[in-house]
């Protein structure tokens, strides 16, 4: 009996490691921020093709879910594959809202949650099982309202997107340029929902600032550029500068002229002169008709690093807290450059970059100029 009781044990064993290993994606696939789900996907399946779709012993295996940027989408496409799916990890999440839904169903299943895109400082302590793969607003925010400070800006006005990152952005950078003796002279917050930028850019305008910093959403940055082009501020004397979502590398190079009175500080720049990143650059545009990999991809990327890297730690184990404190600490070369896992926070540490766009061989890119080393959320650095 004893003999028979220690096989069914040990076969149990067997087809536990033999499970795959589901992660259920969610992400805005339609609406508007579909370029964000299409470069995160993009990006968790090349690495898939990459490194192989099995590790420990388990198949890897992708449920994808469209939420089309709706917290309540979100949140049901959790509970749906946690309880119906039996997902081991969930990633994704595009926006802050749709990350902060997906808290309390991950804290309570005691699941993973790999945020690879929203950027709120708060996210990582809505639950104890997430881990941030993307960045942080303030964590680059910071850096940009340190050079500002340091080329000699002392009068800027800030013109954000009215939500979580933005007005993450817009205190981070009155703080920071305030303790380095800059003064914000005017706050503008600019509705999310189809922003018109025109009467906000003529209140700029009437500033006369030495410089304009601004936060808007992927996607958004195109719109921006051409009103503030076409209101002339790009010959005013007024520095631009911006977070690097302004300049998205998916759409900068059909934005033009505009882009390249642009100086933006980020954490990823498709330009970012590494082997690894070019490798990336490559193959991502080899899988994906030519297309540019953005920030979103990077976070997409590194997202499943984390998971591949943490489930062979654990040697096949998908147990929430083993996987997440298999991840902690982590630290390895992504094509960003050199990222870590804080123990602590559980969010990312990595370079932050100011770039300028400049046009090289005919086409737009973000060039790095100067590089923050090892960035910590400012909130979270101590």
């Amino acid at each position: 009996m004893a003999s028979a009781a220690a096989f069914s044990l040990s076969a149990r064993g067997v087809m536990a490691a033999a499970k795959p290993f589901e992660i259920g994606l969610i992400l805005p696939m339609t609406g508007p921020f579909a370029s964000t789900g299409r470069q995160i996907e993009a990006a968790v399946r090349l690495y898939i093709a990459q490194n192989g779709d099995e590790v420990a012993g388990r198949k890897i295996e992708i449920v994808l879910r469209d939420d089309a940027s709706v917290a309540d989408a979100t949140k049901r496409h959790a509970q749906e594959l946690i309880v119906r799916e039996k997902v081991e990890a969930l990633a994704g999440f595009g926006l802050t809202p749709l990350a902060l839904a997906t808290a309390p169903l991950s804290a309570q299943a005691k699941i993973p949650q790999i945020v690879m895109a929203a950027a709120t400082s708060s996210i990582t302590e809505a639950s104890p099982f997430i881990i941030r793969t993307s960045y942080t607003t303030p964590q680059v925010t910071a850096k940009i309202a340190e050079w500002a400070s340091g080329d000699g800006v002392r009068k800027a006005v800030t013109l954000v997107s009215d939500y979580g990152p933005g007005i993450d952005a817009e205190k981070t950078f009155i703080k920071t340029f305030g303790e380095a003796g800059g003064q914000v002279v005017e706050s503008l917050r600019v509705p999310l929902a189809n922003p018109d930028f025109a009467p906000f850019l003529q209140k700029v305008a009437d500033q006369k600032p030495d410089a304009i910093f601004v936060f808007v959403p992927s996607g958004v940055g195109a719109p921006f550029m051409k009103q503030f082009v076409e209101r002339g501020l790009n010959t005013s004397g007024i520095k631009l500068l911006a977070d690097g979502g302004v300049t998205d590398d998916d759409i900068l190079d059909s934005m033009g002229d505009p882009a390249l009175v642009a100086i933006t500080g980020f954490h990823y720049s498709a330009g970012h002169d590494s082997a690894l990143n070019k490798e990336f650059v490559k193959a991502f545009g080899a899988a994906n008709n030519g297309s540019r990999p953005n920030f979103m991809a990077v976070g997409g990327y590194d997202g499943m690093h984390a998971l591949y890297t943490g489930l062979e730690a654990t040697k096949g184990d998908s147990t929430g807290q083993a996987l997440i404190e298999a991840i902690k600490g982590k630290a390895w070369e992504s094509p960003r450059g050199p990222i870590s896992i804080d123990p602590n926070t559980r969010d990312i540490v990595q370079n932050v970059y100011m770039r300028r766009v400049e046009r090289i061989e005919g086409k737009l890119w973000n060039v790095e100029f100067q590089t923050f080393d090892a960035v910590k959320d400012p909130g979270k650095a101590g």
